[in-house]
């Protein structure tokens, strides 16, 4: 099938802010507390050192203290986000501080940066005993992939986690084939060498070998972690990049504590990328044709996460909390304002 890029879906540095890994040994709410209170920043932690660094234990934890533990550091995250970048500003009017979600307690911090801060959308989302998710979209002056971090317990019992740098420029990635290649020419006609040209730069310039290192670091090091067993939808397809993690694994206080500092990890990659002002696009037409590219794969990354949050939270609630995760999603951003 071909997919045209303008209405299919639509792209390492060393850490750039000073401060502690947040790292926890027993999951008690009490250290947790005592660790993270105050906490600003984060520093990146090595591939190299990622499993040596986390310990893997055989106990189990609880649904509620993991999610409370992946609530507790992704605010320590955003926070660290909000000091690297003042401009982003808290959306009062598309957050909740207290919210029930399928009778359980929910929170979401909606925040955005327009202008040359260039953060479209930043989601911190929290239900308790059940999901933990960061999504960060973009703006269209550069093409610094978006940022997918999500974990949940599953009905199973199980945690799920993805992990996600999505590129935005249109790779024809969901047509890869079991042995990794991509259709050409022959198939796609000239479309194939565009669709080429932006896997290599998503590949030079974010997926690097080093980015790839990490994410198959943490994999190997999650305790009984298999891929995801549901099919991803043709939405889900269409939006997500060449190095998505989604796997499944036992609910453990090891897979807990791993889970969480890759995602610090993650956001550190995404904060050193979204800072370092090498990856803007030239003023005019590549700004506007980003804004009209990003515009229609912001409409199928909801399309892609309603039928997640539905299957999680029942279709009442799953559509409520997909829109609000979601963000604005016909918001003139083009130039600055909000």
């Amino acid at each position: 099938r071909q997919r045209n890029p303008k209405t299919g879906p639509c792209q390492a540095q060393p850490a750039i802010i000073k401060g502690r890994v947040i790292m926890v040994a027993p999951l008690t709410k009490m250290m947790l507390a005592s660790l993270l209170s105050g906490a600003a920043a984060f520093s990146a932690i090595p591939p190299s050192q990622m499993k040596a660094r986390v310990s893997i234990s055989a106990l189990s934890a609880t649904a509620e203290d993991a999610i409370g533990y992946f609530d507790l550091t992704q605010k320590a995250t955003v926070d660290a986000i909000a000091a690297a970048i003042p401009d982003l500003e808290v959306k009062p009017d598309l957050s909740w501080s207290s919210a029930t979600v399928a009778g359980q307690a929910a929170s979401l911090d909606g925040r955005d940066a327009p202008g040359p801060a260039n953060i479209a959308w930043l989601s911190s989302l929290c239900v308790s005993s059940k999901l933990s998710a960061l999504t960060i979209f973009n703006g269209p002056l550069n093409d610094v992939p978006h940022l997918l971090s999500r974990c949940f317990v599953r009905d199973d019992g199980n945690l799920q986690f993805d992990l996600d740098f999505r590129p935005r420029a249109y790779g024809a990635y969901e047509m890869r084939d079991a042995e990794g290649n991509y259709p050409g020419p022959e198939t796609l006609g000239r479309d194939a060498f565009t669709y080429s040209g932006n896997r290599k730069d998503f590949d030079s310039k974010f997926g690097t070998e080093e980015v790839a290192a990490f994410l198959q670091s943490t994999v190997a090091s999650l305790e009984g972690a298999s891929p995801n067993p549901v099919p991803p939808s043709e939405l889900d397809l269409l939006t997500s990049g060449p190095l998505k993690v989604s796997v499944v694994m036992p609910l453990t206080d090891g897979n807990v504590q791993t889970v969480a500092a890759a995602r610090q990890q993650a956001a550190n990659y995404w904060l050193s990328w979204a800072t370092d002002g090498g990856h803007e696009h030239r003023p005019g037409a590549p700004v506007n044709s980003q804004y009209v590219y990003d515009t229609k794969f912001r409409q199928n990354c909801y399309g892609g996460l309603l039928p997640v949050y539905s299957e999680l939270f029942g279709g009442g609630d799953g559509a409520t909390i997909t829109a609000a995760d979601s963000g604005p999603l016909d918001e003139a951003y083009v130039g600055g304002g909000s």
